[in-house]
């Protein structure tokens, strides 16, 4: 299975979840490529989108590839096995998440605009990124959610390796995956268009859900409310 692009995987996606809809669930896109995937399931479950916004500590000499992550609300995921294999010392671990924690804070800022965090207590996070490959992220995004009082935690992706998507089932709730493909290499191999999102493109998606999440309506402009 390929997609055209995200908002093509993110309508693909949307229809394993329709079960979702009327339920009290908050979208949670993991920025920024996971936003576009997400704006278009909250558009079809009519429900909120905000972002929970981890930062993934990368090897300093293989950036791509994760030894852990990091998010909101103090939550830190080190994967032990990949410092160790790559060498990394605890000082260059350090300096890593020293100068992740400052990149995110400053996407907290510019994703939000000044909006608020929707609250997550008692509700169902479905947390939806555009892939996954080692796992570290979306597993510092469930984290967040949890500390942040979700009652039930779902990760939803279009494509991910098959054992971090079987990993992740320890993470969440419930995992949904539409396709864990045996020759997985990388997310972007599933795709015919997958270009950079920038900063601006994730505070314009979350823009045009304008109603306040407190009032358990938050819509697309120009698209109908919750009935």
């Amino acid at each position: 299975m390929r997609f055209t692009d995200r908002s093509d995987a993110g309508r693909a996606l949307a229809e394993r979840l329709m079960a979702l809809r009327g339920e009290d669930v908050v979208v949670l896109g993991l920025p920024r490529g996971g936003v576009p995937v997400a704006f278009e399931v909250a558009r079809a479950l009519r429900a909120p989108l905000d972002v929970v916004v981890v930062r993934k500590l990368g090897v300093h000499c293989r950036p791509e590839l994760a030894m852990g992550a990091i998010g909101e609300e103090g939550v830190r995921v080190v994967n032990g096995e990949i410092v160790r294999r790559a060498g990394v010392s605890a000082g260059e671990l350090a300096a890593v998440e020293r100068a992740e924690r400052a990149e995110l804070r400053r996407r907290v800022e510019a994703f939000r605009a000044g909006r608020g965090r929707i609250d997550l207590a008692g509700r169902t996070a479905l947390i939806v990124d555009d892939g996954v490959a080692t796992g570290a992220t979306a597993r510092a995004a469930c984290q967040v959610a949890w500390a942040l009082g979700a009652a039930r935690v779902v990760l939803a992706v279009p494509v991910g390796e098959p054992g971090a998507i079987a990993a992740l089932r320890r993470d969440a709730d419930e995992v949904v995956c539409l396709a864990a493909p045996a020759g997985f290499t990388a997310v972007g191999q599933w795709y015919h268009r997958l270009g950079q999102v920038s900063d601006g493109e994730v505070a314009g998606l979350l823009g045009r859900f304008p109603d306040h999440p407190a009032s358990g309506v938050s819509s697309p402009a120009g698209s109908p409310g919750r009935p």
